[in-house]
């Protein structure tokens, strides 16, 4: 197998400068001839489990790499009083620093400062502001990017806060937004025209780290760069498409967060409706941002609504005969989840996008806690062969995209079996990434995201009106579960989930025969 050689940094950022606005160019040059303007990243909320787990160790790898302009600095801005030191041991554990890094390492948290202050008070802001403008002093141009590692219900303060004395006056300002996006439809918009109030949209920047996964980024390649799948990209042959996010594990005594949420607002409104717009969508004008999101928003324009037909609601209970202690307790069992809560656990539904390429094809949505494995995947099962001449043996080809975990594209085909009899089995065509390219370390969904907001690219995060699409389709059967409080099935720790949702999936077009396991080489 021929040696794959590591991205260099150079090719890294090859495609995002394709696609970037004329007056971004400049700055993305910068990254690589070392512009003399200071950058400045602050994380608001750095005393809190995102910044710790993600927002530091993926500044860490960036600035490892090179990746980042070598004039950024670091600010974190939180109620907790600490020290740099205290924020650093509280990150340390998630920043994989190998042993001949050490030097690198300390130069970046050098590079690091904090300050506490509180979410409601301008006065906290404008001592951070304070302390940004001693960095920026004497340079002509200066830019801030704000991470909102924050609870929603703090949005409003912080981002007005950043409006009135915050911003840049000498270079742009952007800042980034984690979900939720609100709650519902009317919640969203609110948001929405708040942030609309204060900022223009080209500095929003609303993160779904789905959307910075490997094999998610290869959905455009996949479908737009060759021509083996194209011609069959539509309801002529595409039988069902079936979208899948699982979890081994519950809600681990984090209960009480996850209630508010349910798994429909934290997994399906959002990781798995974007993945499903890049499967659907038209071929865009170009690779410009604005010309694939516009795709995006359109395909979603032809979702109706769900209803609690198209739906499948599902709660884990405890499984009394588990070897594992987690596995024999309930979502109920969880002490920080309320009692009696019908918060869904587990969803399958079922979408229709009315246009003339997916007119009838059932795009299905599934995703769980407490199943039977780990996995992300997209999987595109084709119709049954016509005019069969092997008495029903042949079993229907599949497109399988395996976003997590071992990133893979494989196959699924009949071919006969080996030998002297004329038997047939089900097989694959395999480019699993871990075999192909040994040599290649891929990067986290956060890197790629971080730096493309630094790069000023909106590729692959969410536009206002994607978001209210989303919330559309969503909104009535959330108010109904709520209101009517649907009572969702009891599912097994550890098991594959309802039985209803595998019954729905059938009644859609989607056939599972249980007979083919994918093997990792």
């Amino acid at each position: 197998m021929e040696k794959v050689r590591k991205t260099s940094t150079e090719e890294s950022l090859h495609f995002i400068r394709q696609s970037l606005k004329s007056e971004e160019m400049d700055h993305l040059e910068g990254i690589h001839f070392d512009r003399n303007y200071p950058h400045v990243f602050v994380t608001l909320g750095a005393s809190g489990d995102l910044a710790k787990k993600k927002i530091y160790p993926t500044l860490w790898w960036l600035f490892r790499d090179n990746l980042l302009p070598k004039t950024t600095t670091f600010f974190g801005y939180a109620r907790t009083n600490m020290s740099v030191n205290q924020l650093r041991a509280k990150c340390h554990p998630y920043m994989k620093v190998k042993s001949d890094e050490e030097k690198k390492y300390e130069e970046f948290w050098k590079l690091n400062y904090y300050m506490a202050g509180q979410y409601d008070s301008q006065k906290g802001f404008e001592m951070l502001n304070n302390e940004l403008k001693k960095y920026e002093e004497g340079y002509n141009i200066t830019n801030r990017l704000f991470y909102l590692a924050l609870p929603p219900n703090v949005f409003e303060n912080v981002t007005v806060h950043i409006r009135n004395v915050c911003m840049s006056d000498k270079g742009w300002t952007r800042v980034i937004i984690e979900k939720p996006f609100g709650r519902d439809a009317t919640t969203s918009q609110i948001l929405s025209d708040h942030l609309a109030s204060l900022f223009r949209e080209d500095q929003i920047y609303r993160i779904d780290h789905y959307l910075g996964k490997e094999m998610v980024q290869n959905l455009m390649t996949l479908r737009f760069g060759n021509r083996i799948f194209s011609p069959t990209w539509n309801r002529d042959n595409v039988a069902s498409v079936q979208i899948t996010f699982k979890e081994p594990f519950g809600t681990q005594g984090r209960g009480g967060y996850f209630d508010e949420f349910g798994i429909i607002r934290d997994v399906m409104q959002n990781h798995l409706l974007q993945i499903l717009s890049l499967v659907a969508m038209e071929k865009p004008a170009s690779c410009h941002p604005d010309d694939i999101r516009d795709e995006k928003v359109k395909v979603l324009k032809c979702i109706k609504t769900l209803t609690l037909d198209d739906v499948v609601l599902g709660q884990y209970i405890g499984d009394p005969e588990s070897d594992d202690p987690d596995a024999r307790l309930g979502y109920l069992d969880d002490a920080t989840v309320p009692s009696g809560s019908i918060t869904p656990t587990y969803s399958l539904a079922v979408l229709k996008i009315n246009n003339e390429r997916w007119d009838g094809v059932p795009f299905i949505l599934k995703c769980g806690k407490a199943l039977n494995e780990r996995k992300a995947e997209v999987r595109i099962q084709y119709q049954d062969v016509p005019g069969d001449i092997f008495d029903g043996k042949a079993k229907r080809n599949e497109l399988v995209i395996r976003v997590q975990p071992g990133e893979a594209l494989y196959i699924k085909m009949m071919t006969k079996s080996p030998g002297i009899t004329f038997e047939m089995e089900e097989t694959e065509l395999d480019l699993t990434y871990g075999s192909r390219y040994k040599d290649l370390k891929l990067p986290d969904a956060y890197e790629r995201l971080i730096l493309d907001v630094f790069c000023g690219s909106q590729m692959h995060f969410v536009r206002n009106d994607e978001l209210s699409q989303a919330w559309r389709i969503f909104t009535p059967l959330l108010h109904q579960i709520e209101n009517e409080r649907i009572k969702p099935i009891p599912y097994k720790y550890g098991s594959r989930g309802p039985k209803e949702a595998d019954e729905m999936a059938k009644e859609n077009n989607f056939a599972y025969y249980g007979s083919y396991k994918w093997v990792k080489p």
